[in-house]
């Protein structure tokens, strides 16, 4: 269908830096400088910016050993490399493995007063058993010091006793850890940082072994304030993703009780995992929304990246805003949108006020590195959305959608470069309510990502994809029926991830 007169494309062109040559370099988002990372470390904000430490390894692909490496930001977009902060093989035991770090304003650990403190996942000299070791930087983060080669926390005795993750508890004026403990999730207080007393532990089922968890208070929007326990975990066994699954409820100061025993999860993607939350700056909101971002990869196919013929293997996810919402049957959920602070980034903008599909319709705009919003309603169809990353003979194109028919959306990667060799994870599905006849979409499509937030986010889908440089069409479409898509907005992006 052509575009009528009085719908026709409203464009404003700003004028935008080319590349000086193809890259599969993300352009908004964070990876790293070179060589290899994994997992976020949870951001800290300190003296007017945010600190991000992710594990890094100087040595891939050919040597092992990660390390802590920082980054600091004012807006979380633009983002300032600064070098390693906890070298590997610096003590008598392993490598530093994932963990977290606080401020501790009230000098409780005895290394001064707004001392940086971090508590570390490292393998024993003697065994290599997983234990807890305690960092510390007194330059402002810059550089962390081992306290000492013994743990502060021992492996009582699980094969996984990993990824500790701390957070103050002001209601009872103490130091909480969560623990990743093979299915089970260990609670521990503190009041010095240093010495650690066990106090529960929360048994998860059929998520495969737990890693990374996080626990934090939240105000949804009914003013009720409820406890997050999250963590990343594997629920591909039992039909659902492999990224960071959370429960709403409540916890005393020693046990968590969840709402409801089934796990929610936070994205429905294949490459959202080693997920972090944390609060605004310090004076900023810390009950009615969080930030997140996670580890764009998977396990299963960690290697298989055309990044690496560029010397770098590692990018995550944008940071997202979350707020907890209460749904109709009584449920609290968490919802996700991408952060404000990245509308900066858009160079220019194409805007379609209406435009009515039965079949496709591909628009006259390209682009690799774009967010894409935009309202979609039906009255019949079986299938409609969205062809990005399209090749000019349509051949090659990764979709995003909504299947009515069977009653789910979806992101499909099928069609385009993906680094799942074995074809089982190439689109990715959540459930979609069949009475519905209209979704908003939100699309962010990166050099080597698609994110997509679908209504207001109780669903979001992050992945990995590799299309051909040239691969810039987008095509809308419908089957079984006419769709129409109105408020079509494409901001393109331009900026270096580092810059």
């Amino acid at each position: 269908m052509q575009y009528s007169e009085s719908n026709k494309k409203l464009r404003t062109t700003v004028t935008t830096v080319a590349d000086q040559k193809p890259t599969y370099r993300a352009n908004y988002h964070f990876a790293t400088p070179d060589k290899w990372k994994n997992d976020p470390q949870r951001p800290i904000y300190f003296d007017g910016e945010y600190h991000y430490y992710y594990l890094y390894n100087r040595d891939y692909p050919k040597g092992n050993g990660t390390e802590w490496r920082h980054a600091v930001s004012t807006d979380l977009v633009h983002w300032r490399d600064e070098g390693v902060a906890i070298p590997k093989y610096t003590n008598r035991n392993g490598d530093p493995w994932t963990g977290s770090v606080v401020v501790d304003d009230s000098n409780t650990a005895g290394f001064g007063k707004g001392a940086l403190v971090a508590i570390v996942t490292q393998p024993s000299a003697d065994g290599g058993k997983q234990e807890q070791y305690l960092w510390y930087s007194t330059d402002k983060g810059k550089t962390f010091k081992s306290y000492s080669d013994k743990p502060v926390m021992p492996n009582p005795g699980p094969k996984d006793f990993r990824d500790p993750k701390i957070i103050w508890d002001d209601q009872n004026h103490k130091w909480v850890m969560t623990m990743a403990e093979g299915a089970k999730i260990g609670f521990y207080e503190s009041q010095n940082l240093k010495n650690w007393t066990y106090t529960s532990g929360f048994f998860t089922e059929n998520i495969g072994i737990v890693e990374c968890p996080d626990l934090y208070q939240m105000r949804a929007d009914d003013g009720t304030t409820k406890w997050v326990l999250g963590v990343s975990a594997n629920g591909k066994s039992i039909g659902q993703p492999n990224t960071y699954a959370y429960w709403t409820g409540n916890f005393n100061g020693k046990e968590f009780f969840p709402d409801y025993k089934e796990p929610q999860w936070l994205d429905y993607g294949f490459d959202w995992y080693g997920a972090v939350t944390f609060e605004e700056g310090k004076d900023g909101d810390k009950l009615n929304h969080r930030y997140a971002l996670a580890w764009m990869n998977n396990w299963d196919y960690v290697h298989n990246t055309p990044t690496l013929q560029e010397d770098f293997n590692g990018m995550d996810s944008i940071v997202r805003e979350i707020k907890l919402k209460k749904a109709g049957d009584q449920a609290y959920y968490l919802a996700s949108q991408p952060i404000e602070a990245l509308n900066q980034l858009a160079v220019s903008t194409d805007s379609l006020d209406q435009i009515e599909v039965n079949g496709s319709k591909t628009l006259d705009v390209t682009g690799d590195t774009y967010q894409l919003e935009t309202d979609i309603s039906w009255s019949e169809l079986k299938n409609v959305g969205l062809r990005l990353r399209e090749s000019a003979d349509k051949n090659r194109h990764a979709d995003v959608g909504v299947f009515t028919e069977g009653g789910y959306s979806y992101v499909n990667r099928a069609f385009t470069g993906q680094p799942d060799k074995t074809g089982k994870y190439v689109e990715s599905r959540a459930p979609f309510d069949q009475s519905k006849k209209n979704v908003h979409l939100k699309i962010l499509v990166d050099k080597t990502s698609i994110e997509v937030f679908v209504d207001d986010g109780k669903v979001a889908y992050s992945s990995e994809i590799f299309p051909d440089f040239n691969d810039q069409g987008i095509t809308l479409f419908s089957e079984g029926g006419t769709a129409v898509f109105k408020n079509v907005v494409i901001k393109h992006f331009n900026k270096d991830q580092n810059g």
